[in-house]
């Protein structure tokens, strides 16, 4: 909303504004670009016109919709998936994802799942072993392997302290 609303205010046409990703009518000359972008800068966005950083960032929209707002796809293997999502070969998007973020598609994959995994562990709905089965895991131990081995401390541990505990998504 507020991408959408900056861009009417600067008299721009936006046609579809969505995660990560915004279609305007209009051609911006590069001082249009640059007036545009420190806009957005101050509400913490940035234009993204290198089409390598912007594939990048398809591939983290993609991993943190299947993560967080699209529990049918909890089950299906990221690499089909990603690979059918971008239309782009699976060793080629986790080749270009390693060398730009320092990390493998599969563990930004992994900490998305965790903070997840924090988030319902703080509204305490649910027992451990259905968020184990919502989020596609084998078993509680497993989920606990894997949230140790990512916040250092067990589910159970995590539940007990009293601070912010979760990341912006941003952030991961």
């Amino acid at each position: 909303m507020v991408v959408h609303s900056e861009l009417e205010k600067h008299g721009y046409h936006p046609l579809d504004v969505s995660l990560g990703e915004v279609d305007i009518q209009e051609t911006l000359t590069p001082q249009q670009h640059t007036d545009l972008n420190n806009a957005l800068s101050s509400y913490g966005f940035e234009l993204i016109e290198d089409k390598k950083a912007k594939l990048i960032e398809k591939v983290k929209n993609a991993v943190i919709n299947v993560v967080h707002y699209d529990s049918d796809k909890d089950n299906m293997n990221i690499s089909d998936y990603l690979g059918q999502k971008l239309q782009h070969d699976y060793s080629y998007l986790s080749k270009l994802f390693s060398e730009i973020e320092g990390t493998t598609i599969e563990q930004y994959l992994i900490a998305q799942r965790i903070e997840r995994v924090k988030e319902w562990l703080l509204y305490d709905e649910m027992t451990l072993s259905e968020i184990a089965n919502k989020m596609a895991y084998s078993d509680v131990a497993h989920l606990s392997r894997q949230f140790k081995k990512v916040t250092g401390i067990t589910p159970s541990q995590f539940k007990q302290l009293k601070e912010n505990k979760r990341r912006p998504l941003e952030e991961i």
